[in-house]
């Protein structure tokens, strides 16, 4: 205790000057603290925004101001489903700053998403989550805010960036696709009795259209055909799922809702907290949304008993779970795939090492809280004291709840999966990789592009993901073994050609190799940074 207080007081002059806001802040800026000031009509504005929330009467028009930036008719209400509650002020919030005026923006985010982190004294989850995830796959950027209504502070929010069409736009390059999100706030009164019961976001089938709005909130003005034929496929004919669905995106999704006991989700007992959108390849892209129940705050998976994991429960909790659940195809059809498999339980590897093996999580837990602790303690609608939330990194909070310590709950999950049965085989390494330049003298230009790898650990098969711009899906090829009688025990070349588009061709490409165990990617950070290399550097 005595540590955590001395690394708070030291970074309180930091948190302090935070408080001085100025007009030019970027709004998901890390380092420092927002301010949204919000003011609406009535003294009594929670009460009416209850009662909008729970008869879904649109939203309650204010004013606010973010950061010193003013914005009038604006539009508010409560937002959230587990993290909902009625009577309290200190709820989650949408702002839409285009309510009235269809170009109102700040700095070019037309809408608020703020989240009251219920149910986690440490108040880190939901940024700690995004950062991490924001490695391997899009994710909201996720920053601290403080809110006022009719200039009462209401407490410390985490301001989340709205999964909206900026977001694809920032993130797939466009925003006009299917677009829809797992799990519906009011559901339609007339479903069919025909459909299934209590299957949320699961994406299982249904034969009837109609079954699907009482699942699923369809955000683009068409789509519902798209889904049913995406679920269709992914539980009749997975072996075609690939033209449906970004795999790969889908299998880093799976793998941080895993390893970081995300069970608010498609993973838990209820498919929800996602969205999904079509991209310009006509693939669904996967997107987390609430997660502030992540790292062992909510307790269900849905299996057995269906009752809430205890805490070593949930350090030891199976990274194969649902793999043999009918009722969640996401995960069971996929990772049927020996190679889907590998691919998944080599993510939970990655995301293990490169955050929890190495106490990295723990580091910026306590910065976050660091930097909040001021307006944290200044909030009389807190639901946890000041002690709670100091604890709550290394002991579980709460009789009920049991809301395990951040730490005390990765520490041994970080080790448990470290040792897996599952998660031990050795991957192999790619070294030497190559890309053939043009002969010095040579007046023939090269048109396409020769790739050399060398890997180790008998690999069975080596392959390369290509794409000549960050629009395109990738292309997947196998690269050619070529024989060698000086390399050592277990080590291979391979090699492959890809044909180049233009002579001006830049290509983006990643190699994975699988041997008897696993499999790796070179770059390890692939999905933010593959190889690059331009048709014209190699012709200079």
């Amino acid at each position: 205790m005595k540590k955590f207080l001395l690394a708070l007081i030291a970074i309180l002059p930091f948190a302090l000057n935070a408080q001085n806001i100025k007009s030019t802040r970027p709004l998901f800026d890390k380092k420092t603290i927002g301010e949204i000031r919000l003011t609406l009509p009535m003294k009594n504005w929670s009460d009416a925004l209850d009662s909008m929330r729970i008869y879904s009467a649109g939203l309650l028009s204010g004013s606010v101001t973010v950061d010193g930036m003013k914005y009038d008719e604006v539009g508010v209400r409560f937002r959230g489903d587990k993290s909902y509650q009625t009577g309290l002020k200190r709820n989650p919030l949408t702002i839409r700053l285009n309510n009235s005026n269809a170009t109102q923006n700040h700095q070019g985010y037309t809408t608020l998403k703020l989240s009251s982190a219920l149910r986690d004294p440490s108040m880190v989850r939901e940024v700690l989550f995004h950062e991490i995830a924001s490695k391997y796959m899009p994710s909201s950027q996720a920053a601290y805010t403080k809110l006022y209504v009719n200039e009462e502070y209401v407490g410390v929010f985490i301001n989340i960036e709205s999964i909206d069409k900026q977001f694809l736009t920032n993130n797939y390059g466009a925003n006009n696709g299917i677009f829809f999100k797992a799990g519906v706030d009011f559901k339609p009164e007339e479903i069919p009795t025909t459909c299934r019961q209590n299957t949320f976001g699961s994406l299982e089938f249904e034969d009837n259209i109609a079954c699907y709005k009482g699942n699923y909130e369809l955000i683009s003005a068409t789509g519902l055909t798209e889904l049913q034929e995406f679920t269709r496929v992914l539980n009749n004919e997975p072996g075609k799922i690939d033209r449906f669905l970004d795999i790969d995106r889908t299998l880093w999704m799976l793998a941080l809702n895993n390893v970081m006991v995300n069970l608010n989700s498609y993973s838990g007992n209820h498919s929800v907290n996602y969205y999904m959108y079509r991209d310009e390849n006509n693939r669904f892209q996967p997107v987390h949304w609430d997660l502030n129940l992540s790292f062992g705050s909510y307790k269900n998976t849905g299996g057995g008993s269906g009752s809430d994991l205890d805490l070593k429960d949930l350090q030891n909790l199976d990274p194969l779970l649902h793999a043999e659940n009918p009722y969640k195809p996401l995960i069971s059809q996929l990772l049927k795939d020996p190679l889907y498999k590998k691919i998944y339980l080599a993510h939970i590897r990655q995301i293990n090492e490169e955050n929890f093996l190495n106490g990295a999580y723990e580091k910026r837990a306590q910065e976050l809280q660091g930097l909040i602790v001021v307006p944290f303690n200044d909030d009389k609608y807190k639901v946890y004291n000041l002690e709670d939330f100091q604890k709550s990194l290394r002991e579980t909070v709460g009789k009920r709840s049991k809301i395990p310590g951040l730490v005390e709950l990765m520490a041994k999950r970080s080790k448990y999966l470290k040792v897996h049965p599952e998660l031990t085989s050795l991957p192999s390494a790619v070294t030497d990789v190559l890309v053939q330049s043009r002969a010095k003298f040579e007046n023939k230009k090269v048109n396409a592009f020769r790739l050399t790898a060398k890997a180790d650990r008998f690999p069975k098969r080596v392959l390369v993901y290509y794409r000549f711009s960050d629009r395109e899906a990738y292309d997947v090829m196998p690269m050619n073994e070529e024989p060698s009688t000086d390399l050592p025990t277990g080590v291979k070349n391979f090699t492959v050609n890809v044909e180049a588009k233009t002579t001006d061709a830049t290509l983006d490409y990643f190699i994975m190799v699988e041997n008897a165990g696993t499999v790796s990617f070179s770059p390890a950070d692939y999905t933010k940074k593959p190889f690059k290399v331009k048709l014209s550097e190699l012709n200079k």
